[in-house]
């Protein structure tokens, strides 16, 4: 239990931790005129965090748990509880959170006057010059587009279509996609919980407690092999599956396929929790016939 619990806070907060820089950092990219402040980006941080920290909590909680040998029934029930306890908390906990006033924040800027912006990846795109400063990005500003003659724009509308790609910055984005795609399926998870959330306590844990329920019966893929790195490997790879499945099955295309089928007969809502209730099932099934099965071999032997 105290492993589990470690994990999911450490996973929280480093998380959470990087993910907030990685806004701060955002926002000197954009160069937006109106940043969030500092509590903001803390609680979206914080969402964020939190997905990571369910998922990646219970994958190393179940791991920790078959090399410990430790028993399946209690191992799960405790994780579950751990898991189920963690979200509402933290999620709660941000929902008052937002009622703080946020304190004034002083903006650091990212450059003064004169601020070049350029595509480093290109070198013969688009490049611009804010003559006031990454302050106020829609003033003053000289525009070179190659093949063309320096532009002087005393103020930007943004109704020019030849600058639709403008680039934000001087900073490259190298990072795979696979991380990319991780980082949004992370965030739609956050925010389809939030939703859940401000609709009620009773259907943020119809849909979490389903969710964790799921997760938690993956454990048999932490036994294939007698490697644990190997094992850990082939659980991030089927939680990594379930994430994706979950962005899947809420998108508003699969949504409208499911309240197609249902024709009213459940609310759409549940569509949802029941598959994972039902993949759930068919794991724990899977699980409690292998462990009968070397169970009467032992026997025999």
């Amino acid at each position: 239990m105290l492993f589990c619990s470690l994990s999911f806070v450490f996973l929280f907060l480093g998380s959470a931790g990087m993910r907030l820089l990685s806004i701060r950092f955002e926002w000197g990219r954009v160069l937006s005129g109106r940043p969030e402040s500092l509590l903001t980006d803390c609680i979206v941080a914080a969402r964020w965090a939190m997905s990571l920290a369910l998922y990646g909590g219970i994958l190393l909680a179940l791991s920790y748990a078959v090399r410990g040998k430790v028993p399946v029934l209690p191992a799960i029930l405790c994780i579950g509880i751990l898991a189920v306890g963690f979200v509402c908390g933290v999620s709660r906990g941000l929902e008052n959170w937002e009622n703080v006033p946020p304190a004034a924040m002083t903006v650091r800027q990212v450059g003064g006057p004169g601020l070049i912006l350029g595509n480093s990846d290109r070198p013969s795109s688009t490049a611009l010059v804010l003559l006031r400063g990454p302050g106020e990005p829609e003033g003053e500003r000289v525009v070179a587009i190659p093949g063309r003659p320096m532009q002087y724009q005393a103020e930007f509308a943004g109704r020019d279509p030849s600058l639709a790609s403008l680039p934000q910055a001087t900073f490259g984005n190298d990072t795979p996609w696979f991380l990319k795609s991780m980082a949004i399926d992370l965030r739609l998870n956050a925010e389809h919980l939030r939703g859940l959330l401000n609709e009620g306590l009773l259907p943020f844990l119809t849909y979490a407690c389903p969710l964790i329920l799921l997760l938690c019966s993956l454990s048999f893929i932490l036994k294939f092999s007698a490697w644990p790195l190997a094992n850990l490997f082939l659980g991030c790879l089927a939680f990594r599956g379930i994430l994706a499945l979950e962005t899947f099955f809420n998108s508003p295309e699969m949504q409208a396929v499911f309240a197609s089928y249902l024709q009213n007969r459940l609310p759409v809502s549940f569509a949802v929790p029941i598959i994972f209730c039902g993949v759930a099932f068919l794991a724990y099934l899977y699980t409690f016939l292998v462990y009968l099965t070397k169970r009467q071999v032992a026997n025999e032997i």
